[in-house]
């Protein structure tokens, strides 16, 4: 009876990266807030080159990060992104497995299990050696999380060699789509060396974890998710999103001018420009934005990020030393009226803003679940990891997105070599902002808004605290 009144913690291990962080800290946050028997601790791991950056005070003594230190000696990573990926992840394992023997071993609490990220799968084998359940906290859409399921299927049920969909005009039946998936939207990483088997293995060991949760709601994503329920194949899933970090704010003078600027714009009348913690082009394809931009007469604001190095140790790209460089000459001048260049933006709280009436987006799922929740529609313009896909079912499936190009594909730290053309970009720009029949798109995202800011007393509420009591249940005696 006495172990039953301790608190059942919860250990995360997000994939290092912050969009992974971001809203793996919102389901903790969400957890200890919603059920009193759960605490949960947060494994932080650090990308190369990513700077320290402090963690939010949420005032919860339930809810404490971990920054898993790294040994000095430890080369660099090289290879593929994903490969860089798995490895810093097996650099910092060590330390996942002191942390999880010292909390089981402690008797403060018990040790209900671990929720990884997609990336942490290796990770299982500490939580095995422990004897607690693994869950999967999967960052994007169901529709994705099928897709994983559909491919490892055809490799490993029916022999097909999936690097036969690069660049092919195929159509694919995953049956978490209501229509057919071109094979062009599929992500590149499968298609990188070793990519496919390294990314189908992980859906292998998804099917061993004892219970999903997945950041989408079941109003964004009925079908995929009654396929995946369906599936006798899969663990159970829990969607239990919209997980969202729109309540902090960065506060410097950079932030204040951008805040300015949209204060002064009408209603609905910028469009905003942004392509994540990992979006950047090349001078060439920042040449073809401008042009497009200033040919449309539209309001904007862009987030204007530079490549990283090829040769640098990170990933992440950094802000110009002088925008006039990669500018055409005398843009800034001619645009200053009604637009502004930017380096990083505080997406949030400028999606946020009324004057924002549109958003050219790499289509991240925490950028689809954002301009959602706040009722910006979006023009897509994927750039690397399933972003395609997604694009693809804003546009196709649930017609929430117009199209600037949904099968460009970049590989994370390279430039793409296509080059998308002023005419192309001026173009979806124009639809997005239009009025008349493509309001139906604006009509859509406003109707999805609505139910989106409901599910957190509704289907997500209910879908988490089954997987909460799911979880206590399978805690061993």
């Amino acid at each position: 009876m006495g172990k039953d009144t301790k608190n059942a913690e919860l250990v995360f291990i997000p994939t290092p990266g912050a969009g992974h962080l971001t809203s793996t800290i919102e389901v903790a946050k969400l957890i200890t807030d919603l059920d009193s028997r759960f605490s949960a601790t947060i494994l932080i791991m650090r990308l190369p080159g990513e700077s320290k950056k402090p963690v939010p005070d949420f005032g919860n003594p339930r809810l404490r990060f971990l920054e898993l230190r790294k040994e000095e000696n430890q080369p660099s990573p090289e290879g593929p992104h994903f490969v860089k990926m798995f490895q810093i992840i097996e650099d910092h394992k060590p330390h996942v497995r002191e942390v999880l023997a010292g909390i089981s071993s402690s008797g403060s609490s018990r040790l209900a299990g671990i929720v990884i990220d997609m990336f942490c799968t290796s990770v299982m084998e500490v939580a095995k050696e422990i004897g607690v359940p693994s869950y999967l906290f999967f960052t994007t859409g169901a529709g994705i999380l099928g897709q994983f399921f559909y491919l490892q299927s055809l490799r490993d049920d029916f022999k097909v060699d999936i690097t036969k969909f690069h660049n092919s005009d195929e159509e694919l039946p995953i049956p978490t789509y209501k229509n057919p998936v071109p094979a062009k939207v599929l992500p590149s990483g499968y298609f990188e060396k070793g990519g496919a088997d390294v990314f189908l293995d992980l859906a292998k060991m998804f099917r061993e974890t004892n219970g999903i949760m997945i950041n989408t709601f079941q109003e964004l994503e009925p079908h995929a998710i009654q396929a995946l329920l369906e599936d006798k194949n899969v663990p159970p899933v829990y969607p239990i999103g919209p997980l969202l970090n729109i309540g902090v704010t960065s506060k410097n003078n950079e932030s204040d001018e951008i805040m300015n600027f949209l204060n002064h714009q009408p209603d609905a009348s910028v469009i905003f420009l942004c392509f994540g913690s990992k979006g950047s082009f090349s001078d060439e394809q920042v040449m073809q934005i401008a042009y497009a931009l200033q040919n449309s007469g539209c309001r904007f604001l862009w987030s204007l990020r530079k490549p990283a190095p090829k040769d640098a140790a990170g990933f992440l790209p950094g802000d110009y030393d002088n925008l006039d460089e990669v500018l055409p000459e005398g843009f800034l001048t001619r645009t200053a009226a009604v637009g502004k260049v930017i380096g990083w933006a505080p997406q949030a709280t400028v999606l946020a803003h009324p004057a924002v009436g549109g958003f050219v987006s790499h289509c991240g799922w925490n950028s689809t679940l954002e301009s959602i929740w706040f009722g910006v529609p979006t023009a897509s313009w994927p750039q690397y990891a399933e972003q395609q896909t997604n694009a693809f079912f804003l546009v196709k499936e649930a017609e929430l997105a117009v199209e600037i190009k949904i099968d460009y594909v970049k590989s994370v730290g390279t430039e793409s070599t296509e080059i998308v053309s002023a005419e192309v970009i001026e173009n979806g720009i124009r639809k997005l902002m239009a009025d008349g029949e493509e309001n139906r798109i604006r009509k859509n995202v406003k109707e999805m808004q609505r139910k989106s800011r409901m599910v957190r007393d509704g289907s997500s509420s209910v879908s988490l605290q089954r997987f909460l009591d799911t979880a206590l249940d399978n805690i061993s005696s």
